[in-house]
């Protein structure tokens, strides 16, 4: 589906990540042939590691507090707020209710959670722009990002390999947007339910309470199901997206892709053309940080410049299955330097807050 949204603009991005970064080779227990092999077809070499006590709002806030004192920003100003996670802080409220107060935003304003991952920074862009474009509000925040990292390093690894234990890495991104006369943004979203099981957490929700062994909350991942089908649709839906825009890659400073893993990639920018010097890549770094993982590319490769517009072609693909791609302009002023945090929340029910 093409969605077009007139007068909205996005003027600002920022990206969090924990101060403790790990190498691959540290992380394993495995011998020094499966880590080469690992390293070769997924291109993470290492990833950063939220703390125990540290959840995705805690990254989102901290990127957010940055990116509103940079541009300056009065928060009564901001009326929406979404936040798209698959690692919230709680089954309830929503965690977007929380940041908030966190953040110190507006009674009048917006707030709701999105439960999407790879595809979810576009199709979270795409919602809130909607919104802007239609409420009287000026300004709105989207944060978006998982703890996917946290979640494995607390699980004994999957029989379906080292896919979650070594692969995703946590994070959390903040992107400012503002209505804006005659700028232009258009969104190409699809979704195909058929293949929900490709990545799926099956346990711990209403539906599976209970596992079979007792786990709850680990994810399966079919790895051929889904390199066949980002491979397939992430080229076609781009370049249909050009065809529609009368685009080509010629046009564009950079291709930002979900970071999945890098022979996807490489296959996703051959099939559009797409030279790869201009395929920003940070999980060799970062690892896969989900929702996170378009804006924490962008900060990574443009966070330290200050000149120039940058025109970027992004496409976010994975879980559901769903993917989305979008283009848009950004001065490279507007993207901030990452940001590096150890602090977390504390509501007052974890024992340690008690003590």
């Amino acid at each position: 589906m093409l969605t077009e949204i007139r007068n909205v603009k996005v003027i600002g991005m920022a990206a969090a990540v924990s101060p403790a970064w790990d190498s691959i080779e540290e992380m394993s227990d495995e011998d020094e042939a499966t880590v080469k092999r690992f390293i070769k077809k997924t291109g993470v070499s290492g990833r950063y590691s939220a703390s125990p006590r540290q959840t995705t709002s805690d990254f989102c806030c901290a990127a957010a507090e940055e990116l509103l004192a940079k541009k300056n920003i009065d928060k009564s100003r901001i009326g929406i707020l979404i936040f798209v996670t698959q690692t919230s802080d709680y089954r309830l409220p929503a965690t977007a209710c929380v940041l908030q107060q966190r953040l110190g935003l507006s009674k009048d304003c917006i707030c709701f959670d999105v439960n999407l991952g790879c595809s979810g920074f576009v199709y979270g862009l795409n919602v809130i722009a909607s919104m802007l474009a239609n409420t009287g509000t000026q300004y709105g925040l989207l944060l978006a990002g998982d703890t996917s990292a946290r979640e494995f390093s607390t699980r004994r690894k999957q029989k379906e390999g080292h896919s979650g234990t070594w692969l995703f890495g946590d994070s959390g991104s903040a992107t400012l947007l503002e209505k804006e006369e005659g700028n232009e943004l258009k969104f190409l979203s699809n979704t195909d339910g058929s293949g929900y099981k490709a990545i799926i957490s099956p346990y711990g929700a209403w539906r599976n309470p209970d596992s079979p062994d007792g786990r709850t909350h680990y994810v399966v991942m079919d790895d051929i199901a889904v390199f066949n089908f980002a491979t397939d649709e992430a080229p076609r839906q781009l370049n249909e997206y050009m065809q529609l825009t009368n685009t080509t890659s010629l046009d564009y400073d950079c291709l930002v892709l979900h970071q999945a893993n890098l022979m996807i990639m490489k296959r996703v920018a051959k099939n559009t053309a797409f030279p790869e010097e201009k395929m920003l890549v940070s999980m060799d770094r970062f690892g896969n940080t989900s929702s996170a993982s378009i804006p924490v590319s962008l900060v990574d490769r443009y966070g330290e410049a200050n000149e120039g517009t940058i025109k970027t072609l992004c496409c976010g693909f994975g879980v559901g299955l769903s993917w989305s791609t979008v283009a848009f302009n950004i001065a490279a002023s507007d993207i901030l330097p990452l940001v590096h945090t150890d602090g977390y929340f504390s509501d007052g029910y974890n024992l340690d807050d008690q003590v």
